[in-house]
This record gives structure tokens, sequence and C-alpha cells, in this order.
């Protein structure tokens, strides 16, 4: 019995760094993820390096190209996205 006892403050802990740390981090994951799947041409975007500029093509399932400046285009890692600051409305027809 007094076994059991002794383990109850170490589950504890475990229970609130799940609660507080663990589950937290795998909901900004899973958002984050969400948010570059739905990354289009025209969407206004920071990188992580601070870098804005618009989406310009979407090349493949983790590559993008944005416009920087006029006539400055560079390759992007999808997952290097930070924040999409505006999005585009989808094409009708």
């Amino acid at each position: 019995m007094e076994a059991i006892g002794q383990f109850i403050p170490l589950i504890l802990i475990f229970a609130i760094m799940y609660f507080l740390l663990i589950r937290p981090q795998q909901k900004k994951l899973k958002e984050h993820k969400a948010m570059v799947e739905a990354l289009r041409r025209g969407d206004q975007v920071i990188t992580q390096g601070g870098l804005i500029g618009k989406v310009s093509k979407v090349k493949d399932e983790d590559e993008i190209e944005v416009d920087l400046a006029e006539g400055v285009r560079v390759r992007v890692v999808k997952s290097t996205i930070a924040q999409v600051l505006s999005k585009t409305e989808p094409a009708e027809g």
C-alpha cells in the first residue's frame, strides 16, 4: 500500500505537465499545420525570418513561392511560415 502512495505525487506531476505543457503545444502544432495547408496564391504571409511577402505560387506540398518586392521572388518551405496576415477569397467558378 505504501508503494502506491509514493507514486501518487509523481503521477500528479505528470498529469499537470501534460495539461499545462504537452497538450497546448500539440494544439498549437495542429493549428499551424492547418494554417500552412490552407495557404493559397495571394495570401500575405510573414516567415519565421521576419520577411513579409505575398504568396505567388504554391509549388508542391512543402514549398511555396513568395513575392517580397517588385521582381523579387523567393522559394520558401511552407513550415517556416509564421503567420498569415491576410487571406484571399477563393476564386468563383
